[in-house]
């Protein structure tokens, strides 16, 4: 007793297929690397540029280090090193799974 929705098996197929890129797609999307690259970058900018503004009374306060420049700027290269890494090494893309009548049989 099966009933017939008015789908075939291709039209289940495509559907699958499109489920997975679309799913592909937002791996590639929400990667952390590309959330802690993004924030370190931007947090670092912030701090350089704060330490690029700092007066002599904060140095001093650090010992004669201009800790906000350095910080910053180390923070910059992390965050360029997520994001270099993000581009150097890409998700991988799932394998596609080949429907039920291609599969070839277990012997």
């Amino acid at each position: 007793m099966s009933e017939d929705h008015g789908y075939s098996d291709k039209d289940v197929q495509r559907e699958v297929t499109e489920l997975q890129s679309r799913s592909a797609t937002a791996a590639r999307l929400f990667d952390i690397r590309r959330l802690i690259g993004g924030l370190f970058v931007l947090y670092g900018v912030i701090v350089t540029i704060a330490g690029l503004t700092d007066d002599e009374a904060a140095i001093a306060k650090a010992e004669g280090v201009n800790i906000n420049l350095w910080t910053g700027l180390g923070m910059l290269l992390l965050g360029l090193f997520f994001l270099a890494w993000l581009k150097l090494r890409p998700i991988a893309p799932p394998t596609p799974v080949a429907p039920p009548d291609e599969r070839t049989p277990d012997h």
